[in-house]
């Protein structure tokens, strides 16, 4: 354990003994900038863009994407003040299962856990299966052969599992090429376009926050039919780009400074992605010359929304270096959700909710090794069954639309509850600790903002679930899904407490001083 130490935080009922034998994390092996990388490419810029702003602005809101991501920049920092509080005030890998487990105690902390553990994980399915997507759109066009996406996926995955079976350094590195490479190129397509003499249209009005919830009216653009979009759409897809930013404090045991810079690196991020996203979403809806042909791009053809502008502006290489990017970058994105979720698993073992074979790290790299090939099981386990179901030769229908869409839905969904909960749960902590009345707004008012806006988005995402791909088998019982996995950990709470009372105190306990 190289000396260190396990902190047990007393619970309101008595005290808990240091725990000698817990095996910790590897300490200060990361700075600010390796979080920021850690979860930034968990946002994945590139795969956020080109992903979800056609969606966003074909079937959503047009041409006030933009203003959707702006608003989301302001919701998401009233966020991050309360949970940037939490977070220099608790450092633990536990994230929101230990802040939810410290404010609304023990029971409610273990099914937040458990739901955490549950996005992060199909997040990694998930992104494997826009991997698969986009590699195998490479490979055909580039050798003609067409492998089955399963294999691709599978090959992300494992991939995934060895690089984070290290050190989290190399993690770092890796995520860190990745996002620069990604960011360059977006970069690239933003200069390119806002400096166009031609064929741009920018619009103040398209970051009209009053006209966020303009839907796109219906109509016909040459031979291609637009129908009335969904405003919501635009603006559940602008908060579903920042999926990933919360994960910062998941690596609190292994920074340098973790009351420093975990709530910096969630700052940075926010505020950073923010404004990088508004720009470049309002820079691709301005590269069209009229509002019918960037429909019609989105709708008919949304995989070139950013690719064709980009080589109209920039050239062939650009679009080309664009095509390769996202692969990787969707890459990244899972191998960043990857270790965000082992260490969920790692951090529920330690505290002898799950297997303790789980909480071992590794003799040299002191990564949570076990957990780290857990995770890739249950995130193959999770691509095996939609290939089983769904089958393996048609990659958009059953990779992106089933594994990438499907999953995403999945687990933002939880992720809206849990960052609601834990509004609460930051509250009821300081308000306990009696540190409300010194920072109030970070403390009280911030969280509370932040409840709204999360719980209504929640219900926003139940209401129009059809819009986002909802339906069939798996996709119309997603709310449900969601709601037995919370409920799941809820029940597990109460039998540990029960049944295992030592097991229960202990849950979302275990913090660095």
């Amino acid at each position: 354990m190289s000396g260190i130490k396990a902190n047990w935080v007393a619970p309101a009922h008595g005290g808990l003994a240091n725990a000698q034998d817990t095996q910790r994390l590897q300490r200060g092996s990361v700075g600010l900038i390796g979080v920021l990388f850690l979860t930034v490419t968990g946002a994945a810029p590139l795969t956020a863009m080109l992903g979800n702003v056609p969606f966003a602005v074909g079937f959503g809101n047009g041409v006030h994407v933009p203003a959707a991501f702006l608003m989301a920049t302001m919701l998401l920092t009233i966020f991050s003040v309360g949970y940037a509080a939490m977070a220099s005030n608790v450092s633990s890998v536990g994230g929101f299962y230990a802040f939810i487990s410290l404010g609304l105690g023990r029971t409610v902390g273990l099914s937040a856990g458990l739901a955490s553990l549950a996005a992060y994980s199909v997040f990694e399915a998930s992104l494997a299966g826009i991997f698969a997507f986009f590699s195998n759109a490479l490979i055909a066009s580039h050798f003609g052969l067409n492998i089955p996406w399963i294999y691709l996926s599978l090959f992300a995955i494992t991939l995934s599992a060895i690089l984070s079976h290290r050190d989290v350094q190399l993690s770092v590195a890796v995520l860190g090429v990745a996002l620069a490479l990604e960011t360059i190129v977006l970069i690239v397509f933003d200069v390119a376009v806002a400096t166009a003499a031609t064929n741009t249209h920018f619009s103040l009005d398209s970051l009209n926050l009053f006209k966020v919830m303009t839907d796109v009216s219906a109509q016909r653009v040459g031979n291609v039919d637009i129908a009335a979009g969904t405003a919501v759409v635009g603006v559940f897809m602008a908060f579903w780009s920042w999926c990933g930013f919360e994960m910062a404090p998941s690596y609190a045991e292994e920074s340098l400074d973790p009351k420093r810079s975990v709530p910096l690196s969630l700052y940075y991020s926010v505020i950073g992605l923010g404004i990088f996203y508004t720009l470049t979403s309002w820079c691709a809806v301005s590269a069209f010359n009229t509002e019918g042909e960037m429909l019609a791009k989105a709708t008919a053809d949304s995989n070139n929304f950013f690719i064709h502008p980009m080589g109209q502006f920039v050239g062939s290489f650009g679009a080309g270096a664009m095509s390769i990017l996202i692969m990787t970058s969707a890459f990244a994105c899972g191998m960043a959700f990857h270790n965000t979720a082992s260490r969920y698993l790692y951090s529920l073992a330690r505290d002898g909710v799950l297997p303790q074979r789980l909480s071992h790290t590794h003799a040299r790299y002191k990564s949570p090794h076990v957990a780290s090939t857990a995770q890739a099981l249950m995130a193959a386990l999770l691509v095996g069954l939609f290939a089983y179901f769904t089958g393996t030769d048609d990659p958009t229908t059953q990779a992106y639309l089933g594994v990438y869409t499907l999953l995403a839905v999945l687990g933002t969904l939880l992720l809206l509850i849990l960052q609601a909960t834990v509004s609460v749960a930051i509250i009821i902590y300081f308000q306990q600790k009696k540190l409300r009345e010194r920072r109030v707004f970070a403390t009280v008012i911030a969280p509370a903002c932040a409840f709204v806006a999360q719980a209504m988005l929640v219900c926003l995402l139940v209401i129009k679930l059809e819009v986002f791909g909802g339906v069939g088998m798996f996709g119309s019982k997603i709310p449900q899904v969601a709601a037995a996995v919370l409920l799941l950990g809820l029940v597990w709470g109460w039998v540990l407490k029960v049944a295992a009372p030592t097991v229960y105190a202990r849950i979302g306990r275990v913090t660095e001083d």
